[in-house]
């Protein structure tokens, strides 16, 4: 099974403490967060990734290289590759850099610098039970107003990105999505937002995209105090390797 690793950002807001490499590659009791991610996703039999870098893509190449030295669960083999952005393409501009390496009908996406606990199986059931061209997994919060709502009837996406003013809980997009290949030709070239772009006008066109709510860790290491807090889970024992 392949995925696409997003991992082309700046990552402005953690270079007060992580100034000197991608914040993908921000260290974690010696491992770059990225190979957490990594290793999360062979353990469910994701073994071919596809790295969209930019930003000093070529410490992330160094360190992975093809993904051969890595061992991956079950004797599983890992295969890594590399989609260089020139520009900053936006989170849909890089998916479409990065899909000329896709080779499957469907594949993975996610975030690098996010690690989220989930079975990866319920994503690609439900995406076939429902036939969906996209399936996603959300997450809920206490305050949604900090966020955009994301809202599901029936298991398909009916809202997205919404504002709201109203401190309340609800449920927000996950970041980890199931996509069908041939939504990658529809994608603009440039820079395009996956989120902001694609996704609304997907839904406002009646396409087929639907999800599920996850409870499982879940953490974003884009500030400082996120970063150093997923350091003491990794030494607590709550994130388990």
């Amino acid at each position: 099974m392949q995925a696409v690793l997003l991992a082309g950002g700046l990552g402005t807001r953690l270079r007060s403490v992580v100034s000197d490499r991608p914040k993908p590659m921000a260290l974690i009791e010696g491992k770059p967060f990225m190979e957490y991610v990594v290793h999360g996703l062979s353990r469910h039999g994701i073994t071919d990734i596809i790295f969209a870098v930019g930003y000093k893509g070529s410490m992330v190449e160094e360190y992975f290289g093809d993904g051969s030295r890595f061992a991956a669960p079950k004797g599983r083999q890992l295969a890594i590759r590399y989609a260089y952005e020139e520009e900053l393409l936006g989170t849909a501009g890089a998916i479409k850099n990065a899909g000329k390496l896709v080779t499957e009908d469907a594949f993975f996406v996610l975030n690098a610098d996010t690690f989220y606990q989930i079975d990866y199986g319920r994503l690609i059931r439900l995406q076939e039970e429902r036939n969906l061209e996209m399936a996603l997994v959300l997450r809920e919060v206490p305050d949604v107003s900090r966020y955009g709502q994301a809202v599901l009837e029936d298991g398909l996406l009916a809202g997205f990105n919404e504002k709201t003013t109203e401190s309340r809980p609800g449920t927000i997009n996950g970041g980890v999505y199931r996509m069908r290949k041939e939504l990658l030709a529809e994608i603009p070239e440039g820079k395009v937002s996956l989120e902001n772009d694609m996704i609304p006008k997907w839904m406002s066109e009646g396409r087929q995209l639907g999800g599920f709510v996850n409870d499982g860790y879940f953490i974003d290491i884009g500030v400082p105090e996120d970063y150093f807090r997923f350091i003491e889970d990794v030494k607590r024992g709550v994130v388990v390797w």
